[in-house]
């Protein structure tokens, strides 16, 4: 059987106010070809469905859409748990008549054996373990309980629940477990919502029960394997950069082969195209306007480190026509100053009328008093406020 392993799509997700729907539309056209291509029968999506528990009604179309073209365009049967980001109601809701196109969505977790699902309905061939994201905050009370203490309880609970899973599986089929979860030893990327507990890993691979053929994971964005593992223990990772220091690797999917006597043939990794290109141009005034000059930026998403010696008013502006005039898009524009070597503080009985405090901390963090256009954005933006109280 081959299987497809993905997470973390995180549709109806935002880069900076900008709206990314259409790459997540061509990453779900990708997917439907990919799944084409490689004769895929089973699908796994670990968690993360949507970046937001109230997904948009563009978002949710996206989604249907897709599994209305894969249960009409290919065999393939699809297993779906929720991750963090999801709302699990919301995601479980149509479960049953799901179930109809071959799609298994698994949202809560009540009991072990509703989670375990068995490919195909008849005959089965492979046994899923499909447990969404499981909230420390569904643990009971205890009182006067330190984050370690809750920590372990929490981790107690996932190696039950998961061997609890296990045992409702048949001997004889090969097993794969779903997580959306922190594994120790596993590499983020910053752009993950937390879901560790006092800082302390969640889960440690060696909490995951025997007998098992690969285990597939959400949450990590970054596609990853775990390392020193009996079996395969992988993070998809996210399909899109979801941030700007997501642009430093190449996003993928696993495809995994298990045969029926449960032994795992082979897995192997398809990158996936970049859909919009997010790009990282660092530098002083003259390098950075000099490189938004020379290269071609047309489609792409664009983030500025720009180094200063001093304010200056209307720079960000400069930068992001520059790019435009060359078809790139400026989401972001970070000025970086000189670190003063002795900032002197601001009293409180010092601070008076806001026009005098937003000169005192000018000269404070910046060595001098702000320019004329500086002071009169301010005033006219103190009006507002005033005028709107």
């Amino acid at each position: 059987m081959r299987i497809l392993h993905t997470a973390d799509w995180h549709i109806g997700q935002r880069l900076h106010e900008r709206q990314r729907h259409e790459e997540h539309k061509q990453f779900l056209e990708w997917i439907l070809d990919t799944i084409q291509e490689y004769e895929v029968e089973l699908l796994l999506v670990s968690g993360d469905i949507f970046d937001t528990s109230l997904p948009s009604a563009e978002a949710t179309n996206l989604y249907y859409e897709f599994l209305f073209r894969l249960y009409n365009e290919t065999e393939t049967y699809t297993i779906i748990i929720a991750g963090n980001h999801d709302s699990s109601r919301h995601l479980e809701a149509p479960r049953e008549f799901l179930k109809m196109g071959r799609i298994h969505v698994v949202g809560l977790a009540k009991e072990p054996a509703d989670c375990v699902v068995r490919i195909p309905d008849e005959n089965p061939r492979v046994a899923v373990a499909a447990v969404p994201y499981l909230s420390e905050n569904e643990l009971p009370h205890v009182s006067y309980e330190s984050e370690i203490e809750k920590n372990e309880r929490y981790r107690e609970r996932l190696k039950t629940f998961y061997a609890d899973c296990v045992s409702h599986m048949p001997e004889e089929l090969p097993k794969i477990l779903m997580g959306h979860l922190f594994v120790d030893g596993g590499q983020e990327t910053d752009s993950e919502r937390n879901i560790q507990i006092g800082g302390a890993s969640a889960v440690r691979a060696s909490d995951f029960p025997g007998g098992v053929n690969y285990v597939a994971l959400g949450h990590l964005h970054r596609p990853q394997t775990i390392a020193d593992t009996v079996y395969p223990i992988r993070y998809a990772g996210s399909p899109i950069p979801m941030r700007f220091n997501e642009a430093d690797y190449r996003k993928k999917v696993f495809l995994l082969e298990i045969s029926d006597d449960g032994i795992l043939t082979q897995h192997e990794d398809i990158e996936i195209p970049i859909f919009k290109e997010l790009c990282t141009v660092e530098g002083d005034e003259t390098s950075v306007l000099s490189e938004a000059m020379l290269e071609k930026w047309e489609g792409k998403y664009i983030q500025v480190k720009l180094k200063l010696d001093s304010v200056r008013t209307g720079i960000s502006d400069e930068i992001r026509k520059a790019f435009s005039d060359r078809g790139g898009d400026v989401l972001i524009v970070q000025v970086e100053l000189p670190e003063a070597d002795d900032i002197p503080v601001i009293q409180v009985e010092d601070m008076k009328r806001p026009e005098e405090i937003f000169v005192q901390f000018h000269e404070a963090n910046f060595g001098s008093a702000p320019d004329e256009i500086l002071t009169q954005t301010f005033h006219e933006l103190t009006e507002i406020v005033e005028k709107s109280q």
